[in-house]
Formats: C-alpha cells, structure tokens, sequence
C-alpha cells in the first residue's frame, strides 16, 4: 500500500502539472494538443542536465539545472505551438498532434546522436542513465520514499490558483479565452496573452515531463515518449472543468490508476486475483474514455478557445 501511495503521489504530481499547463494555454483561447510533445522535450532536457553535470556538483544545483533545463525545453517547444497558431493562425489541433509527432522522433534523433558523440562511436541508443544525480530529488517521510518533484507540484498548484483568480494578469488571460473582442476594446493585447498562456503551459508540461521519467527511474529510453501521459493529462484537465482545484482532484483519481498499473503485482489483493498485467495497463485509459463520456457534455470549455484571433473582426 505505501508503494500505491508512493507512486500515486507522482503520477498525479505528473498529470497535475501537465493538465495545469493546459488549462493556462485553453484559458487563453489556445487548445494545446501538443502536451505529450512538450513533456517529451522537457524530460530530454532534464534528463540531459543530469547527465551532463558532474557527479560532485552540489544536490541543490543538480535540480535548480534539471528543472531550469527542463522548464526552457518545454518553453521553447511551446514556442513552436504559439507561433504556428497565433501568427500563422494555423490549425490548433493538427498544430499540436504535428509536435506530438515531432517530439518522440526527433528527440530519439538528438539522444541517439549525443549517446554516439560521448560514447566515440559505440553506443548508438536512445537510453539515458541519470542514477546518480537523481539522488538529490529523492527524501524519506518513515518508510515511504517521495520526491521533492511532489512538494514543487504542489507550491505549483497554489501558484497556478492564486495567479488565475486573484491577479490581473489571469483576469485578463480568462477574458482572451471568453470573449477576445471585448478583452481587447478595453486594450488588453491577446496576442501577448495567448502567448503568454501556451509559454506557461511550455513551462508546466516541461516539469511534467522530467517529473514522469525521472521521479521513479534511473534510466529512460526516449523512443518510447511518455507512454500517452500528454493524453492522460488532457483527460484530466477536461475533467477538471480547466478550474485548478478541480485538476487536482481529477489528478489524483487519474494518478490512483496509473499508479496501480505499476504497483499492482506488489499488492497481495490484486496479484490474488490473476488478472492479466496488460489489463492494469490499460485501465488509465479505460477510465479517462468512461469518465469523459459521462462528464464531456456538462465540460464548459472556454467560448474562444481553438479559434484564431483576428483584431479586424469585431
């Protein structure tokens, strides 16, 4: 059970901050598909800072550099997402399954590369092992092992809170992804909001993704992505009615899940009951299809959000 609960704690940590970063860029008016491309390119670029910094740097650096690596990565991924929709007013959906597409093979490309440059020639994989500079994100409550990865998800969450409701700048970011029009009769600049809005979920989805590859393993293999937690994080978001509170809430059902496609075998309940592993790793996505078939009708997504703002149109 401590390892469900230890596990839980990332996953929905993961899902969380993921959901969060789409839910600023959906406020905005912007519909970002591209969550799972943005994880991608933050996981490489954390896992890359932790492979890169020497053994002996201090702890406090090593995840200062990591997140900091792994917040810019997804920032300027978000970049290309911002641009195509918001200049080129290209297609949201495709814009974002093309990143999505983008991300798994050409970070696999860059990792095969930066393997086969240190390596003089003799490893050619897609594999990166960060064991031991991921030792400063790990601490003990008793017996249960937890990450500090799950205490920033948390101030996150907070911050998210407090910036969307009870400042000016979330006023106006809500007021872009409601009625853009009139958000900018009163002279508030949507293009620089819905900017603003995908660059924080760049920023979010980024420490989403190092989070998911490196709060529970040693070693990751980027031809793999994240394995549909981009999507998983959409479910939530959707389901969390794009409010914080309620993505929290989403996260940790949708975490308890996940989780237990990992831990399941190491449960006496569920290892009694015979069923076949694959069915435990199906059950996230099982639950997300029956939660957004009942939930889907009464969602309320933001009136502007997946259309191109034009300041000629009134």
């Amino acid at each position: 059970m401590v390892l469900l609960i230890q596990y839980t704690l990332i996953f929905a940590s993961v899902l969380m901050l993921v959901a969060l970063g789409g839910m600023f860029s959906e406020r905005s008016g912007v519909i970002n598909i591209g969550l799972e491309g943005i994880m991608v390119f933050g996981a490489m670029g954390g896992a890359m800072a932790m492979v890169l910094l020497p053994v002996e740097t201090s702890g406090f650096l090593i995840v200062v550099v990591t997140l900091l690596a792994s917040i810019l990565m997804g920032v300027l991924s978000s970049l290309i997402l911002a641009f195509a929709c918001i200049n080129f007013k290209a297609d949201q959906t495709l814009a974002g399954t093309a990143l999505n597409m983008l991300a798994t093979a050409g970070v696999t490309v860059v990792i095969k590369a930066f393997n086969t440059q240190r390596s003089d020639g003799t490893n050619f994989s897609a594999r990166l092992d960060y064991f031991q500079n991921r030792k400063p994100f790990i601490f003990n409550i008793g017996s249960m092992e937890t990450s500090w990865f799950v205490v920033i998800a948390i101030v996150l969450l907070v911050v998210s809170y407090i910036v969307l409701y009870k400042t000016k700048f979330g006023l106006r970011l809500m007021a872009c992804g409601e009625h853009p029009q009139a958000a900018d009769s009163v002279g508030i600049n949507v293009y620089k909001m819905r900017y603003a809005g995908v660059l924080i979920s760049g920023a979010l989805g980024g420490l989403g993704g190092i989070i998911y590859i490196a709060a529970a393993n040693s070693t990751w293999h980027f031809e793999y992505g994240v394995a549909g937690a981009g999507f998983l994080a959409l479910a939530v978001m959707i389901f969390g009615q794009w409010k914080p509170h309620r993505i929290a809430l989403a996260a940790v059902l949708f975490g308890v899940f996940r989780a237990l496609s990992n831990v399941y075998s190491g449960i006496e309940f569920f290892a009694n009951l015979g069923i076949n592993g694959t069915f435990y790793n199906m059950l996230p996505y099982i639950v997300s299809l029956v939660v957004l078939a009942f939930t889907s009708k009464k969602s309320r997504a933001p009136k502007a959000e997946g259309i191109p703002y034009d300041k000629g149109m009134r």
